[in-house]
């Protein structure tokens, strides 16, 4: 007799639930159906409301603001689907948030994306599927598979038909960006350059120096995050001054805490370019610069090789 074939169920925590509707639409199956709620005094509150015993569960969930519930949720799911005899249990992180503090560069600070690695792998996780992670070592944090998908061929898609014939420079924010910059430029056939940056604290700029000649070029910013839009908005100004003709910004994850919106429109972006990893608050929304992208047919052409066993080494590039 032939071994049976799990089947294929998707849930979501609260944070991505517009995506996970689209990414079920491309899959053509129906969103599972979990509550995640709360009780009255603001504790995390899950159940699953239908059989899972023996399915290929996909728990989708971005740790993005507010951080800690929507952790403490998808640790909940995962228990969940454990206890409820699941065959396997996927964690799909399309932002993994706790990722900046991903080593001990100061004395007594915390290594919390291995903290959250450890968290996740022990609530009942079986693999990982995520994107664009704030740096690839996170990967070696756990002790069960990772797949670390790019929004690049998504951003590049849509760059090539906005920038059509431009000449263009593609912008490196700091040297750790670098790699991931230089692989953007080749695809585009586009120059490189990159900005020096000094920070003085944390989310902190103090000067920024271009190395690489962006007069009258139109210059593409790329970044994994923005988060309050200083380095970015500071490095526009720093692009505007050494002429370049027009200015972008493209991230995978909008992240955009504090004053980002604020400084977004006072900046010369002419448009920041970034992916629903993360779900836009209604303010972020309104801002006429921010074109989003979906990252729904990515993720759910990796979740549907996943099941069925297949290479998802394609979607890398």
């Amino acid at each position: 007799m032939a071994p049976l074939r799990k089947e294929l169920k998707i849930f979501a925590g609260n944070s991505n639930l517009p995506l996970a509707d689209e990414i079920c639409r491309f899959l053509k199956i129906p969103l599972g159906n979990a509550v995640v709620s709360t009780f009255s005094d603001g504790e995390s509150r899950v159940e699953v409301k239908e059989n899972v015993r023996g399915g290929d569960v996909f728990v989708i969930q971005s740790i993005c603001a507010p951080g800690n519930n929507n952790l403490m949720e998808l640790l909940l799911l995962l228990d969940a689907f454990k206890r409820a005899s699941a065959k396997r249990i996927s964690a799909v992180i399309p932002y993994y948030g706790y990722a900046r503090q991903d080593r001990k560069v100061v004395p007594r600070v915390p290594i919390s994306a291995k903290l959250v690695a450890d968290l996740i792998t022990t609530s009942g996780a079986s693999r990982i599927l995520t994107l664009d992670l704030h740096s690839g070592q996170i990967q070696g944090f756990f002790n069960i598979p990772v797949d670390n998908l790019y929004a690049t061929p998504v951003l590049l898609q849509y760059l090539k038909r906005r920038l059509n014939r431009d000449s263009v420079t593609i912008v490196s924010p700091d040297a750790g960006g670098v790699e991931r910059a230089r692989d953007f430029a080749t695809r585009l056939d586009a120059s490189l350059a990159i900005i020096d940056k000094r920070r003085v604290g944390p989310n902190v700029v103090a000067e920024m120096n271009i190395i690489g000649d962006v007069q009258g070029e139109c210059a593409v910013l790329l970044d994994d995050m923005v988060d309050t839009a200083g380095t970015l908005t500071m490095a526009a100004e720093a692009l505007k001054r050494e002429g370049a003709r027009r200015i972008f910004g493209c991230c995978t994850h909008a992240v955009l805490s504090g004053p980002a919106i604020q400084k977004i429109d006072d900046s010369p972006l002419e448009e920041l370019i970034v992916t629903n990893s993360i779900p836009l608050q209604p303010e972020t929304q309104s801002c006429k610069k921010i074109k989003v992208l979906s990252v729904a047919h990515l993720i759910g052409e990796a979740i549907r090789r996943t099941h069925e066993e297949k290479s998802i080494s394609s979607l890398f590039v």
